[in-house]
């Protein structure tokens, strides 16, 4: 009791100064709202899209029945093999590869996605599924094979690594990854003539196939002016120019026909 007296009598005598925990205290009570740590400004969303169709004028060839004899697998499972050179549906054109040719340099130098999710291309009923498909380059393509029957992958680069290999009867995937851009790389098979089909190696993350109706849809395009091409392996290509707007959806087409 005596300690705790001379405490207080000292304190009279020099004054109470509350530490600064306390005086902080005291200020918030009063109204003062305490500091709070910076935050980042939001960043505003301002991609755009662009919306397009690819058309066909005029008749398009017949697709042809491919004989598949030659494979009783093939023959007796594949069901009916037609010719996709020329896939026409109410006047529009499938499997046709559109990219950004040329484009702002927030577009032409975008990074890829992380992680890039593997495009597959699988062997189903003795033909290649999709028949085209398209990464961006350091993607990965990964080879399946549905199929009863032994298969081979077995592409025809101009810069990117061939890729040869079989596969078994409903075998393991295979996956293969490609770094250097390119348009329409072939792939055959070389136990099945008849099966063919095309990798696109984008250069930047805004490409596309069109669907069976012709149409494509390329999305997270920074504001800008663009140059698109549109490639069918046939028929070549074929560039537009359009400009998205921020947040703006551009429209793009493109009008084929036999030569």
């Amino acid at each position: 009791m005596a300690f705790v007296l001379a405490s207080c009598t000292a304190a009279v005598l020099v004054g109470c100064k509350p530490d600064s925990a306390v005086r902080s205290a005291a200020l918030i009570g009063k109204g003062t709202k305490a500091s709070e740590p910076a935050r980042p400004a939001a960043v505003e969303v301002t991609t755009g899209s662009v919306l397009g169709v690819v058309h066909f004028k005029g008749k398009a060839p017949e697709r042809l029945k491919i004989d598949m004899s030659q494979d009783p697998v093939c023959s007796i499972t594949g069901g009916t093999n037609l010719a996709e050179q020329y896939v026409v549906h109410n006047g529009n054109l499938a499997d046709v590869y559109v990219y950004v040719k040329d484009g702002p340099p927030e577009a032409m130098n975008a990074p890829s996605p992380t992680p890039q999710v593997p495009v597959v291309l699988d062997q189903v009923g003795c033909k290649y599924v999709p028949h085209v498909v398209a990464v961006m380059k350091g993607g990965t393509v990964e080879f399946r094979n549905s199929d009863g029957t032994m298969h081979n992958i077995h592409t025809m680069p101009n810069g990117n690594p061939v890729v040869d290999v079989s596969q078994g009867a409903k075998g393991a995937p295979e996956q293969r990854k490609f770094e250097t851009p390119e348009i329409m790389m072939p792939v055959r098979c070389n136990n099945h003539p008849w099966m063919n089909a095309f990798i696109n190696v984008s250069a930047t993350p805004f490409f596309a196939v069109s669907d069976s109706e012709g149409r494509f849809d390329i999305s997270g395009l920074p504001p800008g002016a663009y140059t698109l091409a549109a490639v069918h392996e046939k028929l070549g290509e074929q560039t537009v120019k359009l400009t998205v707007a921020p947040k703006g959806q551009a429209t793009a087409e493109f009008t084929y026909s036999m030569k």
